[in-house]
C-alpha cells in the first residue's frame, strides 16, 4: 500500500504550497510539478561593466524602479544583436533596483514552461512581494502554440495581470516569430493583413522595446579593460590591444560575450581566479 501511494503522489503530485518568497532574491520556475527552486547565487555581473549600452540600461533600470516602488511600469522586449548583454543587463538591472528594494524577487521561466504561467501567477498574486518574471532567449517556430500562452500572461485575461508583476523577455528577434513565418502568412493565408497581425500583436503587448546592436571596437576594448580592472588582472595596454583584436578577428565579429570569453582566455593564463 505504501508503494502504491507513493506511485500515486508521483503521478499526482500535490499543488504547489504557498512558497517562501523571503527564503531568496531569485528563484527558478519549474512546471509539471509545479515548484519555485530558490536560487542562493544568481549568475551575473555587476552593472557598471555592461559597456556601450548606456541607454537600454538607465531605460531599464528607470523602469524597474519604478514598478519595485509600486508605480506604474511596462513589460519590456531586450532584442537584437547575440551576445550583446541582454540577459546580463536583465539580471544586473535585478541586483542594482534589489539593493534598494529588497522586496523586489527575480524569477526566470524557460520558454517551455510558459503554457503553465497562468497558475504561477495565481502563486504570485498572493503575496505582497514584486516580481520581476524573465524568459531568456524568447522565440517561437512556425508550428509553436506557446506564444498564445504568453498574450495571456501579457495582457493579464479577464483577471488582469497582477499588479506586483511584470515581464521582461530577451530575444535576438524583434517580433519573436521568424521573418519567413510571417511572409508564409501573407501569402497563403486568406486574410493575409489578418493572419500577420495574430503573429506580430505579440511583441506589440511589450510596453518597452529595447534595441541592442553590434558594438565598435573601442566598446570591444573598454569592455576588456572594463574586466581586467574589476578583477585585477595586470597587462601592458598595448598587448591587451593587440591580443583582443586577433581574438575577435578569429571569432570573426565583435560583441560583450567575445569580450568575455577573451578576458577569461587571459585571466586563465594571467592565473587570476574569477
Amino acid at each position: 500500500m505504501d508503494r502504491i501511494a507513493a506511485a500515486l503522489e508521483r503521478m499526482a503530485p500535490p499543488p504547489l504550497e504557498n512558497p517562501d518568497f523571503t527564503s531568496a532574491s531569485a528563484f527558478l520556475w519549474h512546471a509539471d510539478p509545479d515548484a519555485l527552486e530558490p536560487v542562493d547565487q544568481v549568475n551575473r555581473v555587476d552593472i557598471g561593466l555592461l559597456v556601450g549600452i548606456d541607454r537600454s540600461r538607465n531605460t531599464l533600470v528607470e523602469n524597474t524602479r519604478q514598478f519595485a516602488a509600486g508605480l506604474p511600469a511596462n513589460n519590456a522586449l531586450l532584442w537584437g544583436a547575440r551576445g550583446m548583454g541582454k540577459s546580463s543587463l536583465v539580471k544586473a538591472v535585478h541586483a542594482a533596483v534589489q539593493a534598494d528594494f529588497p522586496e523586489l524577487k527575480l524569477i526566470e521561466v524557460q520558454r517551455e514552461d510558459l503554457p503553465s504561467i497562468g497558475r504561477l501567477l495565481g502563486h504570485l498574486r498572493k503575496s505582497e512581494a514584486r516580481f520581476l518574471l524573465f524568459c531568456d532567449d524568447l522565440s517561437f517556430s512556425h508550428d509553436d502554440e506557446h506564444y498564445k500562452s504568453l498574450k495571456a500572461v501579457l495582457d493579464g485575461g479577464i483577471a488582469g495581470r497582477p499588479e506586483n508583476v511584470v515581464f521582461y523577455a530577451t530575444s535576438n528577434r524583434r517580433h519573436l516569430m521568424p521573418r519567413d513565418m510571417i511572409e508564409n502568412e501573407r501569402s497563403t493565408a486568406i486574410s493575409p493583413s489578418e493572419a500577420t497581425e495574430e503573429k506580430v500583436s505579440l511583441s506589440d503587448r511589450f510596453g518597452l522595446w529595447l534595441g541592442f546592436h553590434p558594438c565598435s571596437q573601442d566598446e570591444y576594448l573598454a569592455m576588456i579593460s572594463g574586466y581586467c580592472a574589476e578583477h585585477g588582472v595586470e597587462v601592458d595596454p598595448e598587448t591587451l590591444r593587440a591580443e583582443a583584436i586577433e581574438w575577435q578577428a578569429t571569432r570573426g565579429g565583435r560583441s560583450g560575450r567575445v569580450a568575455w570569453q577573451f578576458f577569461t582566455d587571459l585571466a586563465g593564463r594571467k592565473g587570476v581566479k574569477l
